[in-house]
């Protein structure tokens, strides 16, 4: 696997963890809600507000698919898993790893909600999002990280365990 993929809940440390994941790794790191940014010249909240839930997940698959990634760790946003096609393309090169947090661990991390560029309804809850894209980190996954009672240290270690032991 030349890549390596981080899925999981807004607050569950992608980005975190992603950073010290690739340096251990010596890979270069990639944070797509960055490159989105970077792309369209705005915050994802921004793009939410300007664009709605629908045009902001087009963006972000265009931009995964646009994406030449090489031998890189790469954070995706949380909403990443709802476009096949960009977890397809992900997937051809890469080893996904679902880093797993409880929905309690998630609200305790997460405290800028209305400003963070969630990609929910203002009708849902992070709960209805949770358990809504749960079965797709678990769908796509070919490791899954228990995240819970661990620093981002501890995740990078059960990472780098899981990877010794991976046969794909």
């Amino acid at each position: 696997m030349n890549n390596i993929v981080l899925v999981g809940m807004p607050g569950a440390g992608k980005s975190t963890v992603g950073v010290l994941l690739a340096k251990s790794l010596g890979m270069d790191f990639v944070d797509t809600d960055l490159e989105i940014q970077r792309y369209h010249g705005m915050l994802l909240q921004d793009m939410i507000d300007e664009f709605g839930i629908e045009g902001f997940l087009k963006a972000e698959e265009e931009t995964i698919l646009r994406g030449s990634y090489n031998h890189a760790v790469i954070a995706t946003g949380g909403s990443a898993v709802y476009s096949g096609k960009a977890m397809a393309r992900l997937k051809e090169r890469a080893v996904i790893i679902y880093l797993k947090a409880d929905l309690e661990t998630i609200h305790r991390r997460i405290s800028n909600i209305a400003t963070r560029g969630i990609a929910m309804g203002r009708d849902r809850t992070l709960s209805d999002i949770y358990y809504e894209r749960a079965r797709l980190y678990e769908l796509y996954a070919d490791i899954i990280i228990d995240c819970d009672n661990k620093d981002a240290e501890g995740v990078v270690e059960s990472i780098l365990e899981s990877l010794d032991n991976f046969n794909p």
